[in-house]
Order: C-alpha cells, then sequence, then structure tokens
C-alpha cells in the first residue's frame, strides 16, 4: 500500500503574468517537495526555476467538470469586459457601474473552482491545496463547485459585493467550512472577516525567503550595469505606479533634493509625464527599466541600489512585496510609515529608514542624508521582523493547517 503524501498543489491564476512577488513564492514553494503547479492562464516568460524544481504542471483544465467551468469563467471575464466599457461613464448610477466587477468576482470564482477540480483529478491525495492569490468573495462557493477543501490567500479587498454576490455567497455558505482564508497581514484579516463571520481565516505572510541574498559581485556588476559610480548614492523604486502607491509624495522629495541622487525606476505602469519632469531635475539621475521584467533583473536593480524605496498612502494595509524583497535580498530599506503594525515591526531596525507618509520634505533629507547616514543591509534577523519565513516553512505551515482542516471536516 502507497502511504507516501500526496503532492503539494499550488493553484496560480495570475501565474501567467509578469511581475508582482506571487510567480517567485510559486516557484519557491514548488521547490521545497513535490508539487502540482495549477496555472490556468500558462506560465510567464520566467519559468528555469519552475522547470528545475521538477514540478508537474497543468496549464489547462483536466476533466469535463474544470473545463465546463473554465470556459464559463472565460464567458463571464468576456462580459464583465464588455460591461466595464459599457457602464464607465459617471452617469451611469454606482450600482450599474459596479455590475461588471461583480461578473469579474464571478468568473474568479469559476476560474477557482475549475482549478480545484483540475486538483481533484490530478492529485486526489494531495497533502494540501492552496490558491496562492484567491478571491476576495465567494469563498465556499468555490470550495462547492471545486469539491475539494483549499487554503486560500486573500490579499487584499478591492471589490465590494453588491446584493446579487452577496445572494450567491449565502447559498454556498456551508462550503465555507472546507476553507481556510490566510490573510498576509492583520490589516487585511480586519477589513475581509467580518464580512465572512462563518469563515475560518488565520493571518500568515505570504512572501517567502528562498535563501538568495545579493551577493557582493552581483552588487559590483549592477552598478557597473548602470554606470553609477561606487562612491553614488542610489535608491530603487520598483513595481507598477498603482493608485496605493504614494508617487507624489516621491515627485515632491526627488525635487528638493540637495544632493545628486541615482534613481532607478522598473515596473509597469509608469507615467511618463513624470519621468519626463524626474529627468530634468537637476540632482536626480534617472535610470528607468520598463517592466514587467523577470527575477534576474529585479535582482540586478535592487543590487545596484543603496536602498529601496517604497511609499504607500496612509492606511494601505495589504503585504507590501517590496518591502519583503528588501530583507529577502538584503538591501536597505526606506519607507513611509503607513501602515502602524509594519511601521512598529520597522521601528528600531538598522535597516530600515522611516518616513512620514506623504511628508516629502523628511523624505527629500532622508534621501540627501544617504551618504551619511546610510542604513545597514539586512541581516538575517530582518525576516523574523516581518516574520517571513523559509520556503520549507511555509510548505510545513500550509500542509499542516490543510491536514487539521481535512481531519475537522470530516
Amino acid at each position: 500500500m502507497n502511504t507516501a503524501p500526496g503532492p503539494l498543489v499550488l493553484i496560480e491564476p495570475y501565474a501567467h503574468r509578469g511581475g508582482g512577488h506571487h510567480q517567485r513564492t510559486l516557484t519557491a514553494l514548488a521547490a521545497t517537495r513535490p508539487s502540482l503547479l495549477v496555472t490556468p492562464g500558462g506560465l510567464g516568460e520566467d519559468l528555469g526555476p519552475m522547470v528545475r524544481s521538477d514540478a508537474r504542471i497543468a496549464a489547462g483544465p483536466a476533466g469535463p467538470a474544470a473545463r465546463i467551468l473554465l470556459n464559463a469563467a472565460r464567458a463571464a471575464e468576456r462580459v464583465s469586459a464588455a460591461g466595464q466599457r459599457v457602464f464607465a461613464s459617471r452617469r451611469w448610477p454606482p450600482a450599474v457601474r459596479r455590475l461588471p466587477h461583480q461578473v469579474t468576482l464571478i468568473a474568479r470564482c469559476l476560474t477557482e473552482a475549475a482549478c480545484l477540480r483540475t486538483a481533484r483529478r490530478l492529485a486526489p491525495r494531495a497533502s494540501a491545496v492552496v490558491i496562492l492569490s484567491a478571491s476576495e468573495a465567494l469563498h465556499g462557493a468555490a470550495a462547492l463547485l471545486g469539491g475539494i477543501p483549499h487554503l486560500r490567500f486573500i490579499h487584499e479587498a478591492v471589490t465590494v459585493e453588491d446584493r446579487p454576490v452577496r445572494w450567491l455567497g449565502r447559498l454556498a455558505r456551508r462550503g465555507e467550512k472546507r476553507v481556510i482564508a490566510l490573510y498576509p497581514t492583520t490589516a487585511v484579516r480586519d477589513q475581509v472577516a467580518p464580512t465572512f463571520p462563518h469563515l475560518p481565516g488565520e493571518v500568515r505572510a505570504f512572501a517567502v525567503d528562498d535563501d538568495r541574498p545579493l551577493t557582493d559581485a552581483e552588487r559590483d556588476g549592477a552598478r557597473t550595469a548602470f554606470t553609477i559610480p561606487a562612491d553614488a548614492k542610489a535608491v530603487c523604486v520598483v513595481g507598477g505606479w498603482w493608485p496605493y502607491k504614494d508617487i507624489p509624495t516621491i515627485d515632491a522629495a526627488l525635487a528638493r533634493l540637495t544632493a545628486p541622487l541615482h534613481v532607478l525606476v522598473c515596473g509597469t505602469p509608469l507615467d511618463d509625464s513624470v519621468l519626463t519632469r524626474w529627468h530634468q531635475l537637476p540632482n536626480v539621475r534617472l535610470h528607468t527599466v520598463p517592466g514587467p521584467v523577470g527575477d534576474q533583473v529585479l535582482r540586478l536593480v535592487h543590487a545596484a541600489a543603496d536602498a529601496s524605496l517604497v511609499a504607500r498612502k496612509p492606511g494601505v494595509g495589504k503585504e507590501s512585496g517590496l518591502v519583503m524583497d528588501a530583507a529577502r535580498l538584503a538591501v536597505p530599506l526606506i519607507v513611509s510609515a503607513h501602515d502602524s503594525e509594519l511601521t512598529a515591526r520597522l521601528t528600531g531596525e538598522p535597516w530600515a529608514r522611516l518616513f512620514p507618509a506623504g511628508d516629502p520634505d523628511t523624505l527629500a533629507k532622508t534621501l540627501d542624508h544617504l551618504t551619511a547616514d546610510a542604513p545597514a543591509r539586512p541581516g538575517p534577523s530582518a525576516r523574523g521582523a516581518l516574520d517571513m519565513h523559509s520556503a520549507a516553512e511555509q510548505a510545513a505551515f500550509l500542509t499542516d493547517t490543510y491536514t487539521r482542516m481535512t481531519k475537522e471536516y470530516r
């Protein structure tokens, strides 16, 4: 009788997209043990680590139920896209403008259910089934339609549920017993959990440490690649300029600099008009790397910088992959005090410099003082300060949590 544990099933609906830290976490977890990766949209271009991990990859639905669900999800996505074009005008009432986004929630649920059906067929004895980037709604419906218990990382709540989606959620509430929600931060839990009082949940950091900090050779090579002199100071601004990013504060701070600074910008989307303005600032030496880019390029950008600059608007409480990257890659950090929990974790850390969120004057002074008051490189203790675990520890946690849930469900 075969008593060997089944594979770790990792479902990532957005594995085909570049950028972000979902692919890195997927890759790191897959390398820890035999795994099945369910990626309904396929995989991005940076596939080397996944191939080397010898993970089994399901880039399409397996079985008739999964195919039907995924086809329905894609039809719903088309309806949502058309609706967003039709109802884009503010002449429509807010409830009408939200309709396409309600259809998006349904499409995401159907996609997750298709992935769960695929996992059920290909790995019926899985040691754990985890959706790494899950929807913020219809948790029980995904479990019932998917036919298998699972863990789900909920990174943020963007779309408000209207009455039809809430009604569907109530119909499928019994499925919430087959789910444990994993919230990367306390703030996300506090935002989501009150809406789903029957959904079990735990706070658990999403990003994992792959034990690959930057080397001195990488740093020297990166400075040469960007033609940054050894005695110059440089910061990197990584990631797309999304609404929760506080680019205006960075913009105003750079205009106040009194000392030269190299600024490396990498990501997508970016604002070309802002970049043009930064090019013209007397104390800014701008280097741009349009994204999305693979992990090796991200390492190069971080390696060239004396610090990673992270600015968010006050109150944003979801996990920052960029903050985690700073600790993971051993890059000093300059970060806004936008999240009280993160601020408490970083206060007093020698590798972090905090500035008040939305305060360009203090940020400009911090950047000007990089030469005289440079933060230290993060050491091994940085991971613990952020409650970030190794990939092996995370895989063990997921397996133990899944085993506990399935025993209780039976």
